[in-house]
């Protein structure tokens, strides 16, 4: 393993919100599940109407969903790269 002052703080900061990312995945899997569970056991697709754990499940989901496009989404600083070439050549340009 790298030692702290040869790791690259960028990339360190990616991983981190990646291993982020897929902790709380797993916890919205099992937590969801279980309240799944729960209401298919009590109340269940029987009693008609709107199951309750959708709520959680599409409230949570939606956190998650932003969750993953801040660790996998495109890297800010590359954005920022990207827009600052473009500047740069029109720049040249004109």
């Amino acid at each position: 393993m790298e030692s702290n002052e040869q790791r690259d703080e960028r990339l360190w900061k990616i991983a981190l919100k990646r291993a982020s990312f897929k902790r709380h995945l797993l916890t919205y899997v099992l937590i969801n599940g279980f309240l799944w569970f729960i209401w298919w056991w009590g109340e269940g697709p029987a009693n008609g109407g709107i199951p309750w754990p959708l709520w959680s499940t599409a409230g949570w989901g939606l956190g998650l969903a932003f969750n993953y496009f801040d660790a996998y989404g495109s890297d800010k600083n590359s954005l920022a790269e990207k827009e600052y070439e473009r500047l740069r050549k029109e720049q040249q340009n004109s």
